[in-house]
């Protein structure tokens, strides 16, 4: 319980990695990453210099949405393992000075969890009110016009309480209905659970997603101004959701689940906010004022823009709307392509990328978030679509390959059969081009892309002003990108070029003498004043 632990603030300017368990190491032979294949591959995580592990879902789950589709939230999916596996992990981690962060997915459960299987078993037993059903219109069709994220309605008929129940993914995610002060009570014990197995925090899967208007309303199409922004391929993006998600109800909730945590010493909450236009809003209302969210992040540096321009205006953005709240910075995860796939111009050299990209996402301010592959500067796989297991992208094949991509298996040992990931054929494939960027080739290579992960990783921990210090953008070049960094410890100017041509940058006047600290390219300031920036190129100085 909270007992004022010093260190309850480690999650401000932490650096966590995420691992997607069915892809990072199997110690079974059966194709599967499993809990105890994670506990054994900690020391890699805690060389790179994190703070924090972040586990996607290892719940009970028949895995339809490959763990997202929870059966119980208080037990391990044999296919992971047991909870005692769990408790090794825990206990391993926090010898390895690793927080442990787990992903809860409290918006909506597997249609197989007992809940939900009771709730559809009639219209007045115990749990017929914890799940968002409704009556069919006139005309038997769905309540309104709310859609599903994966495709098709956000309703599913049910024939035996001859009703629908709401979805907003799979029709085998039905949602909770948090209008029920029961549903908090139970998924909030649920939280206990894990606190009391000793987890540090919880990322908060789709947290803007708990509540739906209690009136059903339908949500109104998006503005035509915004048409060119409309995503072809998947038609939810042609409706404004101001309906069926971010619901100011749900402010009270997090206050609660906040309350929860509190009571523990050095917990910790980041939430997933997916809310387009409005999420910089919906971000301050989480975060602000020490009583809902520690922090939140979003998807605005998630996307294929690759520019300065679009780095300072999202970050500018983020400074202005959430005065006071924290955000968690990430540019790759489990559901999106590969950052260095994303931003390697053809013809380009995926390994500046990367190294330019984690050198970038050190220096921003806020926590940061490396999700696994990344630090070996994994590319984007290509599958077939016999090998997909990704129900989005089956869905929206071909035009939308689905998440499958960036899941793919780690590679450990570039000689080893599935390159040390598994004994057995793994559940996805791992692709041919991945072998050359295994650990155990990089490890040894000190210019490789894991060896940089690990330079950036220590110097941002050894220079306060990164870790916590406020940022002030500078006016540069088209293609540069220039703040400062200000903490008690001192100031930092941060220099990027993201063109891939040579560029320079004048140091402002105030900057006065400077001390070099990271430089690709000539360390050598021409005329006093003018940084020359390599493509691709780095500086970060100390100003006196």
């Amino acid at each position: 319980m909270a007992t004022g632990d010093p260190n309850n603030n480690w999650w401000r300017g932490a650096a966590i990695y995420q691992v997607y368990p069915r892809s990072f190491q199997d110690s079974t032979g059966d194709g599967s990453g499993d809990l105890a294949g994670i506990t054994a591959r900690l020391p890699h995580i805690a060389s790179l210099g994190v703070d924090a592990v972040w586990l996607s879902p290892f719940f009970k789950s028949p895995m339809a949405d490959m763990g997202y589709d929870v059966s119980d939230y208080c037990a391990v999916d044999p296919m992971f393992g047991s909870l005692e596996d769990f408790d090794r992990l825990v206990a391993e981690a926090h010898r390895l000075g690793l927080k442990v962060i787990i992903d809860q997915v409290l918006s909506h459960t597997s249609d197989q969890h007992p809940w939900f299987v009771e709730s559809r078993a009639s219209r007045d037993n115990a749990k017929a009110d914890w799940f968002v059903w409704a009556d069919p219109r006139p005309d038997g069709t769905a309540p309104n016009n709310w859609l599903a994220i994966f495709g098709g309605p956000a309703w599913e008929w049910d024939s035996t309480r001859k009703q629908y129940y709401m979805h907003n993914f799979l029709a085998s995610q039905p949602d909770l209905n948090f209008h029920n002060p029961q549903v908090q009570d139970a998924l909030l014990e649920t939280v206990r659970f894990w606190l009391e197995r000793g987890v540090d925090g919880f990322r908060l899967d789709t947290v803007n997603f708990y509540f739906h208007d209690r009136l059903l309303r339908d949500n109104p199409p998006m503005p035509v101004n915004k048409a060119n922004d409309i995503p072809d391929t998947n038609p939810y993006g042609y409706q404004d959701h101001l309906h069926d998600k971010t619901q100011p109800e749900n402010l009270d909730f997090l206050k609660r689940f906040r309350a929860l945590l509190d009571a523990y010493d050095a917990r910790a909450s980041v939430g997933e906010v997916g809310d387009g236009e409005r999420s910089l809003r919906t971000v301050a209302a989480y975060t602000e004022g020490g009583e809902r969210l520690h922090m939140c992040y979003t998807f605005d540096l998630l996307g294929p823009e690759f520019s300065a321009a679009h780095v300072r205006k999202c970050v500018e953005a983020f400074e202005t709307a959430v005065v006071g709240g924290w955000i968690c910075w990430a540019f790759s995860n489990h559901d999106v392509m590969r950052h260095v796939s994303r931003w390697t111009a053809p013809g380009g050299d995926p390994d500046a990328v990367a190294k330019f990209s984690i050198t970038l996402l050190a220096a921003l301010r806020g926590s940061i978030c490396l999700y696994q592959g990344e630090e070996l500067g994994l590319p984007e796989a290509e599958l077939a679509f016999e090998d997909l297991r990704d129900p989005y992208g089956i869905r929206f094949w071909p035009a939308f390959k689905g998440r499958d991509g960036c899941r793919t298996p780690m590679v450990w040992e570039a000689a080893q059969p599935n390159g040390g990931f598994s004994t057995a054929k793994p559940w996805l494939p791992v692709p041919q081009d991945h072998l050359a960027r295994a650990a155990d080739e990089q490890d040894a290579d000190d210019n490789s892309v894991l060896a940089h992960y690990r330079r950036v990783l220590s110097f941002r921990r050894e220079h306060p002003a990164l870790v916590h210090g406020s940022i002030e953008f500078l006016d540069a070049g088209d293609n540069v990108l220039a703040f400062k960094r200000k903490a008690d410890g001192g100031t930092l100017l941060c220099v990027f070029n993201f063109s891939s041509d040579p560029s320079t940058f004048h140091l402002p006047a105030e900057a006065g003498a400077v001390t070099v600290l990271v430089s690709r390219g000539s360390a050598e300031i021409a005329g006093g004043n003018i940084v020359p920036l390599p493509g691709l190129g780095v500086f970060i100085a100390r100003m006196s």
